[in-house]
């Protein structure tokens, strides 16, 4: 069984039509890398799989549960939606890390606030968070940010910054972990510390869906990779076929402006 299972998930925003049928799937322990050009729908895919936005149509299941059916006319209701986030973790461009915390205070954020719904939660109030400071604690040290833990984001580099995002979206022990373009706002200097953490995490097979234009990182790290235009998938495969080799005409274009 796939961890992760997407089928013809449609996205419309108005009269727009983002996602037109999006259906892919992949293993615990996988790399997807998304590519794609602009406005071709990879941001909104992530926000739909991550519940940011509510799809139109189509279904969404992890480990064989059923987190979205358009089938089900239902729909969702906002305790639901919150629990179908907490299988996944979001790396956005811009880091979004809040500025009056620290590195340490934006990684423990999240489950402080998750214990607080536990209902032992009152009397083991102390062990519940001393546990969560040492993981946070843990996390940072794994982005290698061992040293940063009380600094606050205005303090840090891009790549420090989005090396805490990674840690926090981490926090929750998320299924799967999105990346949105994670090296898009950084120099080309910054950017290589944040690859090299997904890189680990590739290692460490991490199940992780990265939205990317650096195609050489697409081919060494990724077990599938997915090219959407249009709002839907025009072509995937592995890396080395689709970036190497593709067979589809509009996938040669897009990749004549890279370097492989």
């Amino acid at each position: 069984m796939a961890l992760l299972e997407v089928k013809d998930l449609r996205k419309n925003f108005d009269s727009l039509q983002v996602l037109k049928g999006v259906s892919f799937e992949m293993d615990q322990g996988e790399t997807v890398s998304i590519i794609g050009p602009s406005g071709g729908g990879k941001t909104t895919l992530l926000r739909c799989l991550n519940f940011l936005e509510i799809p139109s149509a189509g279904s969404i299941r992890v480990k064989g549960e059923t987190l979205f059916d358009s089938a089900d006319r239902r729909g969702l209701s906002e305790r639901e939606i919150r629990q179908n986030r907490l299988h996944f973790g979001l790396v956005f461009q811009n880091f979004n890390l809040f500025p009056q915390y620290t590195a340490l205070g934006n990684v423990s954020l999240a489950p402080r606030l998750q214990a607080k719904e536990r209902p032992d939660f009152k009397a083991r109030r102390k062990e519940i968070f001393d546990q969560i400071e040492e993981h946070s604690i843990e996390l940072l040290r794994r982005v290698g940010l061992g040293d940063k833990l009380n600094y606050y984001p205005h303090q840090l580099s891009g790549g420090q910054q989005q090396r805490v995002a990674i840690a926090r979206a981490l926090a929750l022990t998320p299924d799967v972990l999105f990346f949105d373009e994670p090296t898009s706002a950084l120099d080309p200097e910054l950017t290589g510390e944040v690859l090299n953490v997904i890189r680990q995490l590739a290692r460490e097979k991490m199940t992780m869906v990265v939205v990317t234009h650096e195609m050489s990182f697409a081919e060494a790290v990724s077990d599938q990779v997915l090219f959407i235009d249009g709002g839907v998938i025009a072509e995937q495969g592995p890396p080395a076929r689709v970036l190497r080799a593709p067979l589809e005409e509009r996938t040669r274009q897009f990749l004549r402006g890279y370097e492989k």
